[in-house]
């Protein structure tokens, strides 16, 4: 049996963990950490403690309506990306844990296309920069 990270459990709601194949589950955040149990499979979980945690990217749409899933960036571990039944809810019981300039927007679809298309020169190539001054 799974033992919790939590001795406190402030928010559980049904969620999906998009780690992989899409796992349907419950997301508990608690006083100790972040959790993602598995209704399925008891040995699938995700457990993250607040000390781990380095970011938190929250992908918004149509100016704060819809949050379709967030991700957690972890300092060892990589980022572990979640949708849940009410993200509004769960992030504002992770702003709890997380200080608020730890939580950031994603890019957008366009913002992303933008970045491809104008380039700051002052990050290519050192060989670029080379060929330009002579």
């Amino acid at each position: 049996m799974v033992q919790s990270l939590n001795t406190k459990s402030d928010l559980v709601v049904n969620a999906t963990s998009h780690l992989g194949m899409t796992d349907y589950g419950k997301i508990m955040i608690g006083d100790k950490g972040f959790e993602f149990y598995d209704d399925r499979d008891a040995n699938n979980y995700i457990q993250i403690p607040w000390t781990e945690v380095r970011l938190v990217i929250v992908s918004v749409m149509f100016g704060g309506r819809w949050i379709p899933r967030f991700a957690i960036e972890t300092k060892k571990n990589g980022t572990f990306s979640f949708s849940a039944r009410d993200p509004k809810a769960v992030l504002r019981a992770v702003r709890v844990y997380i200080k608020a300039d730890h939580i950031v927007r994603s890019l957008s679809f366009f913002q992303v296309i933008k970045r491809a298309f104008t380039r700051n020169p002052s990050k290519k190539s050192k060989k670029y920069r080379k060929n330009k001054k002579s």
